[in-house]
């Protein structure tokens, strides 16, 4: 009974411990998830506002630019995957992971040959460990992203897209990341991002509605071709600030699950302590009483 007694000791002891660990990351997510949500209702509406704008441009000129020109045929198409660099968020990274292999699988089956850019080392593990290929990786700074890492990515991109599709660049580029809807809800979404006029839709106008005009200074290829590279890192830096409230989110919740586990352990483990330290004592009496019994029958 003494060995139960310690090891029912030792496992309320470890529960304690993963508590206090488990409590300390939720708090911590906490204290983060508000400081990213503000990031991210900042960065929205520019985000949408440039991307309407771009749209807009898109659907109704007869502008021949690769921003607004959708090629005849696309072979290779470019997946970029935003995962976390840490673990302990519940589903985060693979209910990502599981949307961007059902859009490869979906690409795939139109005849394209698919190209990965991952984000975060949770990518970077899933496909190392398959052994399979990606053309860039970016690690760090997941939780609290910086517009130089989506500057960075986005150049990255917008070179593969400008390179002809022989020489290893690509003709389309998706993005699957986590969406923030709420702090218990983060969905999983894919982004067509170029070619544009796939990715937002712009409405007609209705009968008292006019539509925008543009005027073009210097030019309109000069235009196109600055705001191509704002469009991208606009809509890459939205997406990681998206994902980085939804890992927070995601983060605290899971924690919250493990301290709410370790508290039901604990009670169970003290419960079961409590009958092994009773069932011992009721052993010590019984064999105090036996021996008693015993001395007074040799007597």
């Amino acid at each position: 009974m003494g060995a139960q007694l310690r090891v029912y000791r030792q496992k309320i002891k470890s529960a304690q411990t993963t508590k206090k660990i488990t409590r300390a990351m939720e708090l911590i997510s906490a204290s983060r998830i508000q400081k990213a949500q503000a990031r991210v209702a900042a960065s929205t509406p520019y985000s949408w506002a440039i991307t309407r704008a771009v749209s807009a441009v898109a659907t109704y000129s007869n502008v021949e630019h690769v921003l607004t020109t959708e090629p005849e045929k696309i072979e290779r198409a470019a997946v970029v995957i935003f995962t976390s660099d840490r673990g302990l968020a519940g589903a985060f990274s693979s209910q990502v992971l599981r949307e961007a292999e059902e859009l490869s699988t979906l690409l795939r089956s139109q005849g394209k040959d698919v190209v990965y850019f991952l984000v975060g080392r949770k990518a970077a593990a899933y496909f190392s460990f398959r052994h399979r290929a990606s053309e860039r990786v970016w690690t760090g700074g997941t939780d609290q992203p910086q517009f130089e890492a989506a500057k960075e990515i986005g150049d990255a991109l917008l070179e593969s897209f400008l390179r002809d599709s022989d020489d290893g660049g690509v003709d389309e580029i998706h993005v699957v990341f986590n969406r923030f809807v709420s702090m218990v809800s983060q969905v999983p979404e894919v982004v067509r991002l170029l070619p544009l006029e796939v990715v937002e839709g712009v409405e007609e106008p209705g009968d008292k509605q006019v539509l925008p005009l543009y005027e073009f200074e210097p030019d309109v290829e000069t235009v196109l071709d600055a705001l191509l590279p704002v469009y991208i890192e606009s809509r890459l830096f939205n997406a990681m600030l998206q994902s980085a409230a939804s890992e927070h989110a995601s983060r605290q919740k899971a924690m919250k699950s493990a301290s709410d586990n370790a508290d039901k352990l604990i009670t169970d483990y003290t419960r079961l302590a409590n009958n092994a330290r009773q069932s011992e004592i009721t052993q010590q009496i019984s064999e105090i009483v036996g021996g008693a019994d015993a001395l007074s029958s040799a007597k």
